[in-house]
């Protein structure tokens, strides 16, 4: 097999420094080296999340109105380099390389080929991507999805398409008739699109940036800082400076969130300075969380309990719960009740530091909660987050400055592209408006989420999967019964830049259709056109490509739907989808139609710096629920999966990204944060699991799931290293370790799959 990654020649060493720093500096130079592009890449990125240049096409972390004069991060940077890199995969390439031996290739080499440069088709014969005009791979496309049933075709999105793609995107699947709109969304915080409305009104987080300056407390649950939004070490830089405590819970002592060097500082970069940013660091079991607060909670309550005996200071905010919420004897009662043996059984973490937690929690006026996919991606991650609520409602910490929950969103555009309408749930569509806007009858049908469409694969039920972005393919559990299910899919359709594990994992039909990427201009018959994405505190931003395209036979993702839509839908009088790729803010004016609320005055107001707001009514302490109150919702126990069997030699794994990656997307075999290098085929444990189960450094295993059903799930020729993590819990790579996750093993309530806690047994490799 060819690939780079041979675990023979992994190496481990401990990473004692910063994040930040002149490492960050160091990779920064590597990657624009690596991929070609030292001069141009450096000009993008002075132009990278700015008001005049382009959003980040990685994380969603907010976008300043008085940006840094370096507003990228080292991860954003990969991706700005990644994306504009001089490596080519032209029509020359696959004719020298059948899909088979592609097959062969790691994640890092099929992605190494380089930018994607015509339109290719699949032809069996030969076992090769064949050239195909643009004209006829519309034409065939839309002959077969004209003659499939709309219930058995999926349109998948990832997080990057803009908001004028996503709304085109959602709106043609509709007037084709189905809501199979599933999107990464299903696969990372769904859980909170599920768990928010129930308890504040909103599905998105209420904090902003300007909530850092008002902060004087904040608590970290399940998040990377310093890999997946490295340009939030800013900010929480600022709020150490002030003296503000930072308490982290987290299986693993992530270095973004221990200490930081700010490579902007010559004062930090020239001299040992350094700033530490968790005050406290709870290194809790994986899926310890809501057990965790449930012990913050319980000490909030009874001690607020003898202060109001004792006539003294409340500690929580009485006023705030009696006028705003619902819900709150229910769980008081319970956290009483609630026995601190078992939360510190449930935690893996004591009392004095569930305690000490919860006691500077109660001295903060204003407090911020951010959370991350350590949270969202467990089979109890509903109900966490309704814990998470929990806890700062107690203190009126929603709808006041410096104040609120925040789950930290990954993609580029994850969130924004829900706000425009994907989504497979037609009750979050807004009906009536689409159908007096374009005269079509809506689909009430719902349509198929992320597992629900892998089911439905498994079973032989789809007949079309059309990708807009992504790597579907690579990014879902259960691989080694998805991929050959996958191949016997009529056709399959991806929309991309590069190539990918979903390009050679292909149906039976296949098309790759090479766009434009966020960072290109986009010249366009009515001139050169600019996108808009909505950021994770909900603002909305315009974005200017600003390097040439990588080939000139490469469309815009506006044209490349416009396009399919044209050839799978009756003409309609009141969409013109040539006019809306000849100028975007067409498409921007036809939102504003939809969503006036969010988006009235779109085109005016998308270049206004740091973003405008969508409104958020629970900032303002108005709760759009059935009771018009907030909620407080008793969790039904601490276990935070009730599928962890009670068997001898059976660990909790949590899959993860390493330092050198984003998304399915390897930058690097080197995770030099957790001191990993040459390899992503490790398995990070305690030294008393390693103990308890005879192992040594250095030793190769295979890591099996242990589950109720009669599928074998394993990965193997995985290296066991010592590391500072939980006994009884492991961590390993994603998307690597994905083939040991069942689909049914997903969430409860939003079926994101539980990536954070998967049940598995090693198995020694003999000498």
């Amino acid at each position: 097999m060819k690939t780079r990654d041979i675990p023979e020649q992994a190496t481990f060493t401990a990473y004692t420094n910063a994040a930040g720093g002149w490492g960050s500096v160091r990779a920064l130079g590597s990657i624009l080296m690596q991929e070609h592009v030292v001069a141009s890449g450096t000009r993008a990125l002075m132009k990278q999340n700015k008001p005049e240049g382009f959003a980040c096409v990685s994380c969603s972390w907010a976008k300043p109105a008085d940006p840094h004069a370096f507003e990228f991060c080292e991860n954003g940077a990969k991706a700005t380099a990644w994306e504009i890199t001089d490596k080519r995969a032209t029509p020359e390439f696959f004719a020298q390389h059948t899909v088979t031996e592609l097959e062969s290739w790691s994640d890092f080499e099929l992605e190494s080929a380089g930018r994607l440069t015509a339109p290719m088709r699949y032809d069996d014969e030969s076992d090769k991507y064949l050239p195909v005009s643009w004209e006829q791979a519309f034409n065939d496309i839309g002959s077969e999805l004209r003659a499939a049933d709309p219930d058995k075709v999926v349109f998948y999105t990832s997080g990057r398409a803009s908001l004028e793609t996503s709304y085109m995107y959602g709106l043609m699947a509709r007037m084709y008739g189905t809501n199979n709109l599933p999107d990464s969304s299903n696969m990372c915080h769904e859980s909170t699109s599920v768990a928010l409305p129930k308890t504040i009104g909103v599905a998105v987080g209420t904090v902003g940036l300007d909530d850092f300056a008002a902060t004087d407390c904040l608590l970290f649950f399940g998040h990377n800082t310093g890999t997946n939004a490295p340009r939030m070490l800013h900010s929480l830089e600022e709020v150490r400076k002030r003296g503000v405590p930072v308490i982290t819970f987290n299986p693993l002592r992530e270095r973004g969130l221990v200490s930081f060097v700010n490579p902007q500082s010559p004062l930090e970069m020239l001299t040992p300075a350094r700033t530490a940013i968790s005050t406290q660091y709870v290194q809790i079991k994986i899926g310890g969380d809501t057990a965790a607060v449930m012990g913050m909670a319980k000490w909030l309550i009874e001690n607020d309990d003898a202060a109001l005996a004792a006539r003294q200071p409340r500690l929580l905010d009485a006023g705030f719960i009696a006028d705003h919420t619902a819900g709150f004897e229910e769980f008081a009662d319970a956290a009483r009740q609630a026995d601190w043996d078992e939360i510190e059984r449930q935690s893996g973490v004591s009392r004095a530091q569930l305690e000490q937690a919860a006691q500077t929690y109660a001295n903060a006026r204003a407090c911020m909660l951010m959370y991350g996919m350590g949270v969202t991606q467990h089979r109890e991650a509903v109900r966490t987050i309704h814990m998470l609520t929990n806890l700062l409602l107690l203190r009126g910490n929603i709808g006041k400055p410096g104040a609120g929950i925040c789950p930290i969103r990954g993609h580029s555009n994850v969130q924004g592209q829900r706000t425009v309408g994907i989504t497979e749930k037609p009750e979050l569509v807004p009906k009536g408006k689409l159908q007096q806007q374009y005269g079509f009858t809506v689909p009430e049908k719902k349509g198929l989420n992320t597992v629900e469409a892998c089911e439905e694969i498994i079973n032989k039920n789809i007949s079309a999967f059309f990708m807009l972005g992504g790597n579907f393919v690579r990014a879902i559990p259960d691989h080694d019964r998805m991929e050959p299910a996958w191949r016997k899919i009529p056709l399959t359709v991806q929309v991309m830049t590069r190539l990918n594990r979903s390009s050679v994992i292909h149906g039976k039909r296949s098309y790759l259709l090479p766009c434009l990427g966020r960072i290109e201009i986009d010249q366009q018959s009515g001139g050169t056109q600019a996108v808009s994405v909505e950021d994770s505190t909900g603002r909305m931003h315009g974005s200017h490509g600003v390097v040439k395209p990588a080939s000139a036979q490469l469309l815009s993702e506006v044209a490349i739907v416009a396009e399919v839509a044209k050839r799978i839908l009756i003409p309609n009088p009141k969409v013109n989808w040539n006019a809306w790729t000849a100028d975007y803010a067409r498409v921007r004016n036809a939102i504003a139609e939809t969503y006036p609320d969010i988006f009235h005055d779109f085109n005016e107001r998308m270049w206004t710096p740091g973003g405008f707001a969508r409104p958020l009514a629970a900032r303002e302490r108005k709760w759009n629920t059935p009771n018009g109150k907030a909620n407080f919702i008793t969790p039904d126990s601490f276990d935070e999966d009730p599928d962890m069997p009670d068997e001898p030699g059976t660990l909790r794994l949590m899959t993860t990204r390493g330092d050198s990656q984003f998304n399915t997307t390897v930058y690097g075999l080197d995770d030099r944060f957790r001191g990993v290098h040459g390899t992503r085929r490790v398995l990070l444990m305690n030294a008393a699991d390693m103990e308890r189960l005879a192992l040594q450094d250095g030793a190769f295993v295979t890591a099996q799931t242990v589950c109720h059903d009669d599928i074998a799930r394993r990965v193997a020729n995985l290296r066991v290293q010592t590391y500072d993590i939980p006994a009884g819990c492991i961590m390993g790579y994603f998307p690597e370790l994905n083939p040991l996750i069942p689909l049914s093993h997903h969430a409860k309530g939003s079926k994101v799959p539980a990536a954070k806690s998967i049940p598995v047994r090693l198995i020694p490799h003999r000498l």
